[in-house]
């Protein structure tokens, strides 16, 4: 008994010391965001309830534009040609702080918030397996915090929500950044929801995202191929030479495809076949080296096989530019804040899930990964982001908390059912309060403003930035 008081004294005086640190203005934007935790459920709720896909989040954007409008933001919809992607501003001047708000899910993987595998009763078959409702949510709600705080204590400064679509089709702030939505911010802030507490250090990966159609002739298979040209040869031809390219580039690379339409029937020689890759690499430049060698394979394959074909680069982006005075004062405030904790009913919960899942049923972590001294030749994680072309406009860094049960499968029916619960949801606040303090302290730290530009500028070299697409190219938005 007398141990577990004196460990309670203990815990008690750590967090009178950590509020102790956090400024008057500071622990007015936490009251706000604890204000607003009521709203911040109810977006989360609705955005998973919606679960709205790539482009196709309609109800999801108009949810939180709305939400923002009400507020006092001013909103700005239908932006770079894309109906889900708006921008809410609230103030006037400098600083202009930006965080960046998602919202899409992800198709085939809906479940409810049942631990096992379970179809929704609505008929939605998608789901938020990476947490965008989370995300979406916890961003709206520490904006309005934010704004709420300027307003009150009389403080100088733009606030920017901005909503962007498409993240995981890897599109949305492409296009945002490609048309200059993002110009002119100070600093930008975002965080994910994960399966770890951490500042995200990991630099991401460069990538393109294309597609390549052939077009030959058809005729019959046995009865006349000399009249046929094959498409799906051509695309067997392309994939070929590409797999042996993978010997003679960087171990770093990461090349992969599928093929949406190789041919209807084996008796019909394809007129038409399509082919989808993603070329992956550490650095931008490496990127473009193999994206132009593989277009002279593609030209190749159409020599080879007598056909044509036309090249459609859906998307791509940088690695991540890190900032690393924003993510070491992100990591100080989320040890002041601290991160997500989880009752015992809920992480019986998450060991059910874990066992569904087949995983080892440790629940969910509860402790704040440290940041590595040097950020320099850090390993690069496998995923590419649109965030890095945010990156390379303004000085951002972002974060995640934990949402989602260790070790079970992310983009999956798992995560999920886990980020339709109050469990997901608070997690959410936890995020919410992290980006409202460092927003907040960006508005009232010029000092810490400074050097986030200034490494700014030492990592980019004072280069403005350059999208990776073509000037002219527009948004293909879904049927």
């Amino acid at each position: 008994m007398k141990y577990h008081l004196i460990m309670l004294l203990s815990v008690l005086c750590l967090i009178r010391a950590n509020s102790q640190k956090l400024t008057k203005v500071q622990k007015t934007t936490l009251e706000e965001v604890d204000e607003l935790k009521t709203l911040n459920h109810e977006m989360c709720q609705l955005l998973w309830d919606y679960s709205e896909t790539a482009l196709k989040e309609y109800k999801s954007a108009e949810l939180l534009a709305n939400i923002l409008e009400k507020e006092g933001f001013s909103i700005k919809e239908d932006v770079a040609g894309m109906p889900t992607a708006f921008v809410a501003t609230y103030g006037s001047g400098s600083p202009k702080i930006g965080i960046l708000a998602e919202y899409d899910a992800l198709p085939g993987i809906g479940n409810t918030t049942d631990p096992n595998k379970t179809p929704r009763k609505d008929g939605i078959i998608d789901g938020h397996g990476c947490g965008h409702n989370l995300f979406g949510a916890a961003c709206t709600s520490a904006a309005i915090a934010i704004k709420k705080t300027l307003e009150k204590n009389n403080i100088k400064g733009t606030i920017v929500l901005f909503g962007t679509p498409a993240e995981e089709t890897v599109v949305g702030k492409v296009y945002m950044a490609k048309e200059g939505v993002f110009d002119g911010m100070d600093a930008v802030l975002e965080w994910h929801p994960g399966q770890e507490n951490e500042v995200s250090y990991n630099p991401s990966i460069a990538m393109n995202n294309f597609e390549v159609e052939f077009f030959g002739q058809s005729a019959h298979g046995a009865a006349d191929p000399w009249n046929g040209r094959s498409a799906l040869d051509a695309v067997e031809v392309m994939n070929y030479s590409v797999n042996l390219m993978r010997e003679h580039i960087r171990p770093t690379a990461r090349i992969h495809y599928v093929i949406p339409n190789g041919g209807l029937a084996p008796n019909v020689v394809p007129d038409y076949a399509k082919v989808w890759y993603y070329v992956r690499d550490t650095s931008r430049t490496n990127v473009e080296e193999y994206y132009e060698r593989i277009m002279n394979i593609v030209e190749g394959a159409s020599l080879a096989t007598n056909t044509t074909y036309k090249v459609q680069l859906i998307t791509g982006v940088h690695a991540y530019n890190l900032n690393q005075p924003l993510l070491r004062t992100l990591e100080k405030n989320m040890k002041l804040i601290g991160v997500p904790q989880f009752t015992e009913k809920e992480q019986a919960w998450a060991r059910k899930l874990q066992e569904s899942a087949g995983k080892e049923q440790v629940g969910f972590k509860t402790e704040l990964e440290p940041m590595p001294e040097k950020l320099e030749n850090l390993e690069p994680g496998g995923g590419s982001t649109d965030v890095a072309e945010v990156s390379f406009i303004a000085p951002t860094a972002g974060f995640s908390v934990v949402t989602a049960p260790d070790k079970v499968p992310w983009h999956s029916w798992a995560t999920a059912a886990s980020h339709g619960t109050i469990a997901g949801f608070n997690g959410s606040d936890v995020a919410s309060k992290i980006l409202a303090v460092t927003g907040i302290e960006l508005f009232t730290s010029p000092k810490l403003l400074a050097e986030a530009k200034d490494y700014f500028m030492m990592k980019t070299g004072g280069k403005p930035y350059q999208s990776p697409l073509p000037i002219d190219q527009k948004i293909v938005l879904p049927e």
